[in-house]
């Protein structure tokens, strides 16, 4: 039997570089959206630890605050809607599409895991024109537990009724990729901008510079 193919969907599926020109107008450099994405992320770890849960757009809100502060800058309230509600509009990468139709083709059965909101996810992949490869839109909200924690990954488990060991988790972070693999899964990494694997964290058995070489990979691994 085929794994089923999870799927992360910020940076993963989706390219969140359209946030740029709304943190160059705001902050005065496009940059700061790499230090809001790491504030909203190192957010997300304490939130689950401390079991002090809110959902992703509130962390994310919270996120920006955070870093206005940090730079001494004010953001008024139109500001904060144009950078909060974008991430609704996230383009897919170039290789998606094409990547899922191979996939789909194949016969693999394909669900999304996310940190994200459940409006939010299915915003996302709706606005993406991604709907169809999946069958499901998993929320880590159904659990109060982000990624990397492995609630999420056993909860996809269950609403796909299958073995834990039987989902390959796809990400672009290798957090991520470590959470699934430790939770049971099989993963596969994307370096996506030449990212790599923490030397701490598990390797997955299969990682590419962008999701074409590890679709390449997981159909033939999985043939």
């Amino acid at each position: 039997m085929k794994r089923v193919i999870l799927f992360d969907v910020n940076e993963t599926l989706l390219d969140l570089s359209v946030l740029q020109p709304h943190f160059e107008r705001v902050f005065g450099d496009s940059a700061v959206m790499g230090q809001w994405f790491a504030v909203l992320l190192h957010t997300s770890v304490v939130s689950t630890v401390t079991n002090a849960y809110e959902n992703f757009g509130a962390l994310a809100g919270a996120a920006l605050d955070v870093v206005a502060g940090r730079l001494g800058v004010e953001i008024n309230e139109d500001d904060r809607g144009s950078i909060l509600g974008a991430i609704r509009e996230f383009p897919p990468h170039p290789d998606v599409a094409p990547s899922l139709e191979r996939l789909r083709d194949a016969g693999f059965r394909m669900a999304t895991l996310t940190n994200s909101a459940p409006a939010v996810v299915n915003d996302q992949i709706s606005n993406a024109g991604l709907s169809e490869y999946f069958e499901q839109q998993i929320s880590v909200d159904e659990v109060r537990a982000f990624k990397p924690a492995p609630e999420p990954y056993r909860l996809a488990a269950s609403k796909l009724e299958v073995e834990v060991g039987d989902l390959r988790l796809v990400a672009a972070h290798d957090w991520d990729v470590h959470g699934a693999l430790r939770a049971g899964c099989q993963a596969a990494f994307i370096a996506r901008g030449g990212r790599t694997i923490h030397p701490l964290y598990d390797s997955p058995d299969v990682m590419g510079p962008d999701l074409i070489s590890v679709t390449d990979q997981i159909l033939e691994l999985e043939s």
